[in-house]
């Protein structure tokens, strides 16, 4: 099982969370961005742009975070954030 956590963060208060889970045998790249589309499209965001410190926090930690600078769009929340919280 894989489980992603995708969490809306206002003034550090958590405004809205989901989960997103898939038993399929796919390699751990196409889940995460399975996960983030399935989490986007949850809170109707539009997809955010992954930058090189995305990619480097989510390598070390399995979380990132996706600030206006990542979303072509204007957001109304401080930050998006990902986490990876079981895997298989």
């Amino acid at each position: 099982m894989f489980r992603l956590w995708g969490k809306l963060w206002k003034n550090n208060h958590m405004i809205r969370d989901t989960v997103f889970c898939e038993e399929s045998e796919d390699t751990r790249t196409h889940k995460v961005f399975r996960g983030l589309e399935h989490i986007c499209y949850a809170f109707d965001l539009g997809q955010p742009i992954w930058l090189d410190a995305n990619v480097k926090d989510f390598q070390k930690h399995a979380r990132a975070r996706f600030r206006q600078d990542n979303f072509i769009e204007q957001i109304d929340f401080d930050f998006l954030e990902i986490q990876v919280i079981e895997e298989d």
